[in-house]
């Protein structure tokens, strides 16, 4: 395939699927500039895979696989940066919008905020499972099996109800 052609259908590829990029980048970067970077960085990711990509799976699955990839190892390295770089952790600094007026907008903040305390692969599960994917392709996603991820989304909702009774 020519170059110029690889680069249109690639282009065409994230432009159908930028919303799954954003979306993963909005769940792992609170900083819009972080955010910006790590977009960037999944974007460059998945042109350095295009060659590799399997038509056996969706395009949503392959490209949700590799965001999620890329997300995390942002995340941790991002997160390693910042204790290095500064010992104030950055749910000292954020505070919650006290302006929410609507108690549904209130417990979508709470439940934000629960997701982005969650581990990295429980906040992908997350992530995927409130994006109406199925455990089959959450599996293929994640990597691991249906009945592991049916296992650990239950377990993650437990932990969210308790978090929100306790509220």
């Amino acid at each position: 395939m020519r170059t110029e052609q690889k680069s249109d259908q690639f282009l065409a590829v994230v432009d159908t699927y930028k919303g799954i990029i954003y979306k993963i980048a909005n769940s792992y970067c609170s900083d819009t500039e972080t955010r910006k970077d790590l977009v960037q960085e999944i974007i460059v990711q998945l042109w350095r895979a295009f060659d590799r990509y399997d038509n056996q799976y969706k395009q949503s699955t392959w490209i949700y696989r590799i965001a999620l990839n890329v997300a995390i190892s942002f995340y941790r390295k991002e997160n390693r940066r910042k204790e290095i770089s500064n010992p104030l952790t950055s749910s000292i600094l954020s505070l919650a919008d006290d302006g929410l007026a609507h108690e549904t907008e209130s417990n979508l903040g709470l439940l934000q905020q629960f997701i982005s305390e969650l581990k990295e692969l429980d906040k992908a599960l997350m992530l995927l499972y409130l994006d109406e994917k199925s455990h089959k392709e959450i599996s293929e996603i994640i990597g691991i099996s249906e009945t592991n991820v049916a296992t650990k989304i239950g377990r993650i909702k437990s932990l969210l109800k308790q978090k929100f009774s306790s509220r």
